[in-house]
């Protein structure tokens, strides 16, 4: 696995791109990375770059030098931390992640650490004309042919649903979803690309067709289709989560009575558990820090509008710490006194 990873393609970001310091806000900071490389790792994908930056930049700005990132699936990302072969990621979605968590080594190998973004959501949605005109609110209606068919782009009678990719974690969610409320031949869980998947269905919602798919926040896709506008979130029959879990671990509904079929979760940082033991004040910037989801979203849907290149997304995050400043300051100050 080591080898594997190490052969893993690297983005052209890190010290190259490092923040501009002022000489003020370097001399206010002790810097007790000074002399110490770490290694992140993302998926690759755009909009997973945002928040790492964001942690990135306060790493430099304690002195760290932050190695070009290392991507790679979800699966082999864990286990990549597990074994040492890179320090940190940022997009570890807590329980979603779960079995990802324990095949790697789980708490002996591994931590989660803060709670970098709050209130991600998943579910399953439909555009609102469809919804409204069939009474359509909840997933367990697509037992009935007829609704099925209403979203059947394929001519097979079963509803084309716009799912997730293998090695994410939530294509496991929505599989043992199909079985458990008897839906497996009523629904086909398309899994291509899902970035392909969501543009074809956002020209099908356009031409005026139906469409049921799978997404989550923090994402551009809800800022394009507006749930509550353009579609309607659907309910879910009961809860139902793969794996061995307990009644409670298992629950997915929410205090306003609705049930999206998948646990909120946070989406903290994992790092390698021996790597934050060397370095308590990287451990406690990754505890600090917090980044509004609506603003998570916001630097994405820049990212859909056009805005893709590495060096822009660094300047999304440049531009965010900037406009916190004062806060930001503040936690790299905190995690530099957690060295002393």
């Amino acid at each position: 696995m080591a080898t594997e990873t190490r052969r893993l393609a690297l983005c052209v970001v890190g010290a190259g791109l490092a923040l501009a310091i002022t000489a003020g806000q370097a001399g206010a900071v002790e810097r007790p990375g000074a002399g110490t490389t770490v290694q992140p790792i993302t998926t690759g994908r755009a909009d997973h770059y945002f928040q790492h930056f964001i942690v990135q930049i306060g790493l430099e700005r304690l002195g760290y030098e932050v190695a070009p990132h290392l991507e790679a699936q979800f699966p082999a990302m864990h286990l990549a931390i597990g074994q040492g072969d890179a320090d940190y990621t940022a997009v570890h979605w807590n329980p979603l992640h779960e079995a990802f968590y324990e095949k790697a080594g789980g708490d002996q190998r591994l931590a989660r650490v803060g709670r970098l973004i709050e209130g991600a959501v998943q579910g399953y949605l439909v555009d609102r004309k469809t919804a409204e005109a069939h009474g359509i609110t909840d997933l367990g209606q697509f037992q009935d042919p007829e609704i099925a068919a209403l979203f059947d782009s394929d001519g097979d009678g079963k509803a084309d649903l716009l799912g997730c990719n293998p090695g994410w974690g939530c294509e496991a969610v929505i599989e043992h979803h199909l079985d458990a409320f008897d839906l497996r031949d009523r629904i086909s869980h398309n899994q291509g690309q899902y970035f392909a998947l969501i543009a074809d269905g956002i020209t099908r919602f356009r031409q005026g067709e139906p469409i049921l798919y799978y997404t989550w926040t923090p994402l551009w896709v809800s800022s394009v289709l507006k749930p509550g506008e353009d579609t309607h979130w659907l309910d879910v029959p009961f809860s139902a989560l793969p794996g061995d879990r307990s009644e409670a671990d298992a629950d997915t509904a929410q205090p306003d009575g609705s049930n999206t079929g998948f646990q909120v979760n946070t989406i903290g940082i994992l790092a390698n558990a021996a790597f934050l033991d060397e370095n308590p004040a990287a451990e406690r910037l990754f505890e600090v820090l917090e980044i509004p989801l609506e603003d998570v979203n916001a630097a994405i849907l820049k990212q859909h509008e056009g805005e893709t290149d590495i060096e822009q997304i660094r300047g999304h995050a440049e531009a965010w710490v900037s406009e916190h400043q004062q806060q930001f300051d503040a936690w790299v100050e905190e995690a530099a006194a957690a060295a002393d």
